[in-house]
């Protein structure tokens, strides 16, 4: 099994499992959140997690012109690796004025919901195509 196949595996069961669990528990997701803006040293731990992810997804896997799944998870560490440097250097209220200002509560279903199609399509992706 090549590294692609590996983290569409990887990254799409793991957008499924989360995208199912905040389908299921709203309420206590909006909670964490919360929280978790809230909390400086919790915040701090979750960007510096998603940028080692990010990180080793984008120096393990920057391949841009290898087929659509390729280029999917490429993006994806791209992705984590710019959220995760931008919200390092935010401040947790800016932090919080963002998630009001995408109005996440009243979007819930379609942030849930983005993570859920592309969990869909690269977990099949990578069970069919590797």
């Amino acid at each position: 099994m090549d590294l692609t196949h590996f983290l569409a595996r990887l990254l799409g069961l793991y957008c499924l499992v989360i995208s199912i669990m905040m389908l299921s528990r709203r309420q206590a997701v909006l909670a964490i959140l919360t929280n978790c803006v809230q909390n400086r040293a919790l915040l701090f731990l979750v960007e510096l997690l998603g940028l080692a992810a990010g990180l080793a997804i984008v120096l393990g896997h920057n391949l841009w012109s290898s087929g659509l799944l390729a280029l999917i998870v490429t993006f994806i560490g791209w992705l984590a690796l710019i959220r995760s440097i931008i919200l390092l250097f935010l401040s947790p209220e800016a932090i919080g004025r963002f998630i009001r200002a995408v109005r996440y509560e009243q979007n819930y279903y379609l942030f849930t919901a983005i993570p859920l199609f592309f969990g869909l399509y690269l977990t099949v992706a990578g069970l069919l195509t590797g």
